[in-house]
């Protein structure tokens, strides 16, 4: 494990407190023998150069825009090799101007459904809801997710779009509600990899705030997820 480098890209919307968020999981990273570089600017991806030595980029980044040279980096650094991870918006929401960083990353953020119109208090906690995160048949055997039950959360719920080269380790259910308009519920994914040529990616959908990412069993899936994404040695 020594010698291995992690690329950090932080930014974006505030609200999902990118800096902080990181933070939690620099420490574990080092523990495992990585060495951490950290970036503001998703505009690193474009540096052929710095690429061509990370083993694992987590990217934290909601929303903002990336440029296609950037996106090129990326998408041509994880087809050689490097893992790509990360969790929430940070990931299911980046880049929303450049379709071929949603191809790469097989899922996309299209709405956090909302509490009943009555008991909303006019801020994020709006959108967030008592839920079950319930592990696959594929789940209970991979080595992110093997040996964590469902449990659940009272957070944003992610309603995922997404296509079939993802395997899906973990899902949620929208239910349907009489203030909402979709008639049956839904089943989005929540936790996800995806293989990309030479390389790994592994997306958690829940991860709103710092307090969603350490619960025990958030952290562990993620902390799994970022050693299984990571290029091996």
């Amino acid at each position: 494990m020594t010698g291995r480098h992690a690329l950090v890209v932080r930014g974006g919307w505030d609200g999902h407190h990118p800096v902080e968020a990181t933070e939690l999981f620099l420490p574990f990273l080092r523990e495992q023998g990585f060495e951490v570089r950290v970036e503001d600017s998703p505009e690193v991806y474009a540096d052929g150069a710095a690429m061509a030595d990370v083993d694992l980029i987590l990217q934290c980044v909601t929303m903002s825009t990336i440029s296609r040279e950037a996106s090129k980096g990326l998408r041509d650094a994880v087809a050689a090799g490097a893992g790509f991870a990360g969790w929430h918006g940070g990931i299911a929401d980046s880049f929303r101007n450049e379709a071929d960083y949603l191809q790469l990353v097989g899922g996309q953020f299209a709405t956090h459904p909302g509490r009943q119109p009555d008991e909303r208090p006019g801020d994020e906690r709006d959108n967030y809801l008592d839920y079950v995160v319930e592990i696959t048949d594929l789940g209970r055997a991979h080595p992110i997710t093997q040996g964590i039950g469902d449990f659940a959360l009272h957070t944003e719920q992610y309603w995922v779009l997404h296509d079939d080269l993802i395997d899906v380790l973990a899902t949620t259910t929208h239910p349907t509600q009489s203030y909402h308009p979709w008639h049956r519920p839904i089943v989005s994914p929540a936790v996800w990899t995806r293989e990309w040529g030479a390389g790994r990616i592994f997306v958690a959908t829940p991860g709103h705030s710092p307090d969603v990412l350490r619960h025990p069993d958030v952290r562990t899936i993620i902390e799994r997820g970022l050693l299984w994404a990571g290029r091996t040695p």
